[in-house]
Formats: C-alpha cells, structure tokens, sequence
C-alpha cells in the first residue's frame, strides 16, 4: 500500500510539472507570435488580440485539467479501494 502510494504522488508530481510546463511554453510561444503579428500589421490588432486571450483562454484550460486530475490521483485515488481489500 505504501508504495502504491508513493508511486501516484511521484506520478501526480510529474504530471503537474509536464502539464503546468507545456502549456506555459505554449502561452510563450502564442504571445511571441502575437507581438510579432502586431509588429507586422498593427491595424489588425483588434482580431490578433481577441484570437490570443481566446487561444491563451485555450491553453490555460489544459493546466488547469491537468491540476483537477492530480488532485484526483492525491486524494481521492480511485484504485485505492482495490489494494484496501
């Protein structure tokens, strides 16, 4: 039972690290190009910037399933009741 638990917090651990990591690379990435497009043509601003806070809405989602699961894995693992009987 123990290690099954130090197994889903190391597993937990990894996970919030891979999904909070991937997304925030993929925000970077988004604003860079967004900044890159209002260099280029800033009468378009209004759409560029509507397009990002929706694209960055996006990918903030990601990181926070990300989060709600490793919760799950913490404190309500549902394989636990296997290894208790």
């Amino acid at each position: 039972m123990t290690w099954f638990v130090l197994g889903s917090t190391v597993a937990a651990a990894l996970a919030i690290a891979l999904g909070t990591m991937f997304p925030a690379l993929a925000m970077g990435r988004a604003i860079r190009e967004a900044l890159a497009s209002l260099a280029r043509q800033p009468e378009a601003e209004r759409a560029i910037l509507r397009t990002l806070i929706i694209g960055l809405a996006m990918i903030e989602s990601l990181a926070i399933y990300c989060l709600v699961i490793v919760l799950i894995i913490l404190f309500r693992n549902p394989l636990i009741g296997y290894l208790v009987k």
